[in-house]
């Protein structure tokens, strides 16, 4: 069961002040009582023998340590990851073959393009007489 706690914080009377409110985990322990943990912040933890107990417990947690702290945001850029085939660019540009070998792949693309046009026409041939 999860419970939200909204905590206000002001770090000055020039800043206005905000709300933050966090997702708890709130757990009875095999031993009784309970325990409340802020999600993402597995080491923020309070007990406390009832539910509420134990939420009371946190809010003063967060709050006593939210009053020592800054909260800013900061934005990232992604790196952008390298494209998977350029690590072989350029790698067959000293090859005494290279142009040899592009030659070979050319003449089997039009071989092949002529035999599967051959079967085209033959197919085309076949329905025709149909």
């Amino acid at each position: 069961m999860t419970a939200s706690i909204t905590t206000t914080s002001e770090k000055s009377t020039s800043e206005k002040s905000t709300k933050l409110t966090y997702e708890v985990m709130l757990e009875e322990p095999e031993k009784g009582g309970y325990r409340a943990t802020v999600l993402g912040w597995p080491e923020c933890q309070a007990f406390g023998s009832t539910r509420e107990e134990a939420l009371a417990n946190l809010r003063q947690i967060i709050t006593e340590r939210l009053d020592k702290v800054e909260i800013v945001s900061i934005e990232i850029d992604r790196p952008k990851p390298e494209h998977p085939w350029m690590k072989f660019a350029g790698m067959c540009k000293d090859d005494p073959y290279f142009d040899e070998m592009q030659a070979d792949i050319a003449d089997l693309r039009r071989e092949r393009d002529e035999q599967m046009e051959a079967y085209y026409r033959q197919m085309d041939a076949e329905e025709e007489t149909k």
